[in-house]
């Protein structure tokens, strides 16, 4: 059982993880100002909820948690 639950986490883990990191390179572009018109405050916007989603993710590996998230709107 415990196999089980081991294969099925490294399974995800790599989906999940890929995909979060093709997703994060799709915001990066975001950055293009030859393609995007952007402020300020909307970049530390995306900046600041991506690092707390990030801190979320470390605080849940470390203590268990799980934290209901909201959906991301400029």
């Amino acid at each position: 059982m415990n196999r089980d639950k081991s294969a099925k986490f490294v399974e995800l883990a790599n989906k999940r993880v890929n995909r979060a990191i093709k997703d994060l390179k799709l915001v990066a572009n975001l950055s293009n100002r030859r393609n995007y018109q952007y402020t300020e405050d909307q970049a530390r916007k995306i900046i600041k909820v991506l690092q707390q989603e990030v801190e979320l993710v470390k605080q849940s590996f470390l203590t268990n948690d799980e934290n209901d998230r909201d959906i991301f709107k400029l």
